[in-house]
């Protein structure tokens, strides 16, 4: 396999272009850029009744749960922080369907941010819904250094501390069961996840690879997802 298929976890939201106002299923470009950059073929996947996600993940070589709106604190027993942003219903019931279709199948997953947030929601860990010190100002990613664990999944990807584009607000705060953390911010905030034991590469970062020139991370799921790591 030269290039295998990677799919992008999309959202629909109301967008303008050329003489258009409609609703439209979007991801910023630099998610399939990076796939792309990083030897991969991108297909966008727009939010669907959740019974498709399996099918769907059938198809892909690797998976990618993009970044985006906060999680439901009801999908893991709480009550909204005033801070939090409105839900986005059909979003995470299609991107919670995509992940466990991913962990049951045993495609290679990679989650971004919101990702990795739903993937500790999604196996039982919840999340701390407001935090300072992690987004510039609105719509302008910051940096902060993150420090990998050796002899993880991500600490293989990227040996050495890096300084990584970052723009959230919420966290993990108790870590679900079964997930290893694998780098931490200086302040100690959870900045990646990964799953020893599961069928296939599953790997989580709370920063923006997309943002920056750094096509590591991307590059270990492709090469996870070429060397035939989904089961089928």
């Amino acid at each position: 396999m030269s290039q295998p298929l990677i799919g992008i976890s999309t959202y629909l939201e109301e967008a303008r272009w050329g003489v258009w106002a409609l609703p439209a299923a979007l991801v910023p470009a630099g998610y399939p850029r990076l796939v792309q950059r990083a030897g991969g073929l991108a297909a966008l996947l727009p939010p669907d009744d959740p019974s498709a996600a399996a099918p769907a993940v059938a198809r892909l070589d690797g998976l990618v749960i993009a970044g985006g709106a906060d999680v439901q604190p009801a999908r893991y027993g709480a009550a909204a922080h005033p801070r939090t942003g409105p839900p986005a219903l059909e979003r995470d019931a299609w991107e919670l369907a995509l992940i466990e279709a991913a962990l049951q199948s045993g495609v290679p997953l990679l989650g971004i941010c919101r990702g990795l947030q739903l993937l500790n929601v999604a196996l039982g860990g919840t999340l701390v819904q407001h935090l300072d010190g992690h987004a510039g100002a609105p719509g302008v990613f910051d940096r902060h250094a993150v420090t990998p664990v050796p002899g993880t999944l991500l600490g293989d990807a990227l040996p050495e501390p890096v300084s990584v584009p970052t723009y959230h607000h919420q966290a993990v705060d108790r870590l679900a069961p079964g997930l290893l953390a694998s780098a931490y911010a200086d302040d100690g905030t959870v900045e990646a996840l990964e799953l020893p034991g599961a069928r296939a590469f599953t790997l989580a970062v709370q920063w923006h690879p997309e943002a920056g020139d750094d096509t590591r991370v991307m590059a270990a799921l492709v090469a996870a997802a070429r060397d035939g790591s989904a089961v089928r």
